[in-house]
This record gives structure tokens, C-alpha cells and sequence, in this order.
């Protein structure tokens, strides 16, 4: 069992509890492209000019798009993924979320990288739920993009 910054947690099913409280890592600074916020849009059919309309964005105080709350949620589930790997499951899955906060905007043009802390480790039929806090932190930036509690189930 293992953690590290760039590789995350490591470890079987049966240790996962051993890691309680860690912070387990953070992914790789990626950046939050007009052309990605503009395929969100498109998927969702929410084309608020705060998000795909760069001219119009530079008059609101954000003084350009951002990207959809979302969106920025919807990247929750990869970052677990490069960041916890239980070695020893048939299948995991996201089972849904606590709380999930925005305090403040992800830019577009701004580099993001998550962060995850392990909050615990609960016992259910077949397998444990683990609860992660997840924060998308916005270089430069002195507040998150977003931090939400994720509940993942692993099923041995």
C-alpha cells in the first residue's frame, strides 16, 4: 500500500480503511479549454454566454468564460479513478455525492488539478463505500474551483 503525489492510493479492499483521513494525492495541472466547455454545452443544451461566449464574458467580473459548475463536477470521476485503485474489485461505481460546493469560478484558459482526501470507509453488501473529498484546485488561484464529498462503491 502506497501513496504519492502523482500515483495516488494503491491498495486492496481490505486496506482501504487503513487510509482513513490521507490526503491520497493530486492529479496532473490540465487546462480548461474554450473548446471543452463549448462540447459541455453542447451535451447539456446550457449555452449561457458566461460559458461559450468570450466577447460578451469580458464585460461580467469574471472577465471571460468559465466553465459550467457541472462540467467541473463532471471530472470528479476520472480524478477518482487516476487516484484510488483498489487492486483487488470486480467493479466500482459512483453512487452519488454528499455535498458539492463552487467557491469560486474555473476560467477558461486557467490550469486545474484535483486533490483527494479519503474521509471513510463504510461496509455494504458485496463490497465498501468510500467517501472522498474531492477539491479542484485553479492555479494561482487562492480559492477551489469546486470541493464535493463522493461516495464510491468497490465490490470485490
Amino acid at each position: 500500500m502506497s501513496t504519492s503525489d502523482t500515483t495516488g492510493l494503491v491498495c486492496d479492499l481490505a486496506g482501504l480503511a487503513d487510509h482513513i483521513g490521507e490526503q491520497l494525492g493530486h492529479t496532473p495541472w490540465r487546462e480548461m479549454t474554450q473548446e471543452r466547455v463549448n462540447l459541455f454545452a453542447d451535451a447539456t443544451d446550457d449555452h449561457q454566454f458566461i460559458h461559450v461566449d468570450p466577447e460578451k464574458a469580458q464585460a461580467t467580473p469574471f472577465g471571460g468564460t468559465i466553465a459550467h459548475g457541472f462540467l467541473t463536477l463532471s471530472l470528479v470521476a476520472a480524478m477518482l479513478g487516476d487516484l484510488i485503485t483498489v487492486t483487488d474489485v470486480k467493479m466500482g461505481l459512483n453512487y452519488g455525492l454528499d455535498k458539492v460546493r463552487f467557491p469560486a469560478p474555473l476560467p477558461v484558459g486557467s490550469r486545474f488539478r484535483g486533490g483527494v482526501q479519503l474521509v471513510s470507509v463504510d461496509d455494504v453488501p458485496g463490497g465498501k463505500q468510500a467517501k472522498a473529498q474531492v477539491t479542484i484546485e485553479v492555479q494561482g488561484q487562492e480559492k477551489p474551483a469546486m470541493v464535493a464529498e463522493c461516495l464510491v462503491r468497490f465490490y470485490g
